[in-house]
């Protein structure tokens, strides 16, 4: 007989047949039908739950269970949408549970964590024993493109009655306390087109673009002096580069795409001036560069919770409970943790599998930690330690 999997792996490997790539991607479709599931399985455990519209079938769920202190509460937070499929070695969409893994999309990033809070949650309210306040677990939209779930999520929500935000990620089950922000933007360099018989008669943008890159690369040598003890050093990376329409065409414009990683302490303005300053130069040294610095795509804010506050003794000591010897530590990717910590709320990045295998072409998720994460999940959310005061963050 083969033995069925533990009840929250079977959930994970439910959720992980739903197609929810989100919609801005290749494949991608409106999280609707996620969310319909998600409902029905607290629908079915009694447990309340509201919809909150984001976009056209797009809405975020919350679903909550009632505490000693009803004035208060924690928050639980995953992410429903996923990065796209295309070029998966594996099934994307069919599961498949093999050495201690769970196999398919979104199965590190981060369906296993959803699961996870789910089970925990409903564990919770199934439970003689309350929680010490009211315990409310968000599922958002839209994380893997532009944050717009956790952002009209954070639109309403009243920060001083939030004692913590746990938001999963893939972490190892290393409880993350600090988080690298963003800035990500466009810089064009424009020029004469002409015929390349004759490149005399134009400006050619490419050659342009040299300059701006070289400027770049220059500057990158200077992050490194500054460095965050949990995060290391900002980064700066090109990861698009466009121009010219033909080869016998001198090219009037050309573009990159510029992502930029920020450290607590750094805004979307002041290292955007910073570069806007580093372009002016490039110009005034090099006169035949015309550069254009286009508002930014995409910014996020850096996340720092402060080490000896409550939510972070106490996730530490569920751990040391459970056998988990972590220390609190950062990572270099955004999450929607930074948004409630931008609201003063104390915020934490936690959840089973690695980074690594997150959003690769056969994306997996280690089983024991998944079991391990919610019961972790679970026991937080018992955790009376959590609602003493923390320092301003």
């Amino acid at each position: 007989m083969t033995v069925p999997p533990p009840a929250v792996l079977q959930t994970l490997a439910d959720l992980i047949r739903i197609n929810s790539v989100n919609p801005h991607y290749a494949s991608g479709v409106p999280e609707s039908e996620v969310m319909d599931y998600i409902e029905a399985f607290f629908g079915r455990r009694s447990i309340n739950t509201w919809r909150q519209p984001v976009q056209p079938q797009r809405d975020n769920l919350i679903a909550s269970i009632a505490g000693r202190d009803r004035t208060r509460k924690m928050i639980f937070e995953a992410h429903v949408d996923t990065v796209s499929v295309e070029g998966m070695t594996i099934a994307p969409f069919d599961p498949v549970l093999k050495n201690g893994r769970m196999y398919g999309r979104g199965a590190c990033d981060t369906k296993s964590g959803l699961a996870g809070m789910m089970h925990a949650l409903a564990d919770v309210a199934q439970s003689a024993t309350r929680p010490p306040c009211d315990v409310w677990f968000v599922a958002t939209v839209d994380e893997e493109f532009a944050y717009r779930g956790v952002a009209e999520f954070c639109r309403d929500l009243e920060a001083a009655t939030c004692a913590v935000a746990v938001v999963a990620e893939p972490t190892e089950m290393q409880p993350i306390i600090a988080s690298k922000g963003l800035i990500r933007w466009v810089i064009e360099t424009t020029g004469v087109a002409a015929h390349s018989a004759k490149p005399q008669l134009g400006v050619n943008a490419i050659t342009s673009m040299v300059h701006v890159l070289a400027a770049l690369d220059h500057d990158n040598t200077q992050l490194s002096r500054r460095s965050h003890p949990l995060l290391g050093s900002a980064t700066c990376s090109v990861g698009v580069i466009r121009g010219g329409i033909q080869v016998n065409l001198v090219p009037a414009s050309c573009q990159v795409e510029v992502d930029r990683r920020l450290l607590p302490g750094e805004t979307s303005d002041g290292v955007f001036q910073h570069y806007q300053a580093m372009i002016d130069q490039v110009m005034q040294e090099h006169p035949q560069v015309k550069a254009i610095m286009h508002p930014p795509m995409l910014t996020d804010l850096p996340l720092e919770t402060p080490v000896d506050c409550a939510p972070v003794h106490e996730l530490v000591r569920v751990l040391s409970d459970l056998g988990y010897q972590a220390k609190p530590a950062g990572m270099p990717f955004g999450s929607d943790a930074s948004k409630f910590g931008a609201m003063g709320i104390p915020s934490l990045i936690f959840g089973p599998g690695s980074i690594d295998q997150a959003h690769t072409a056969d994306e997996f998720v280690d089983c024991e930690q998944v079991l391990h994460c919610c019961e972790v999940y679970r026991r937080y959310m018992l955790a009376d330690g959590v609602l003493a005061d923390c320092p301003q963050v």
